[in-house]
């Protein structure tokens, strides 16, 4: 699930618009819609500010990279065999 539908499903599923959302977060109207459309370039305090009502937050999260890195050196490694 995304982070747009979770926000939309945890909205509808308190009974809230997205009017009284972004009331209740202390945000703009304009910022639920477009967290719920997600656009990618939100502030990630602000987000907060609106998971925070459903007792969720954003932080940071380990990611693949690493993985990913040590597969293009092998890639390149095998090209460079291959040469």
């Amino acid at each position: 699930m995304t982070l747009p539908e979770f926000i939309k499903q945890k909205r509808m599923a308190s009974g809230l618009t997205q009017l009284d959302l972004a009331k209740k977060a202390g945000v703009g109207l304009r910022f639920v819609r477009e967290l719920e459309q997600g656009k990618e370039t939100l502030r990630l305090n602000t987000v907060n500010q609106v998971l925070k009502l459903f007792g969720f937050e954003l932080g940071p999260v380990e990611s693949d990279r690493n993985q990913v890195s040590k597969k293009d050196q092998a890639s390149d490694e095998e090209a460079t065999a291959l040469s």
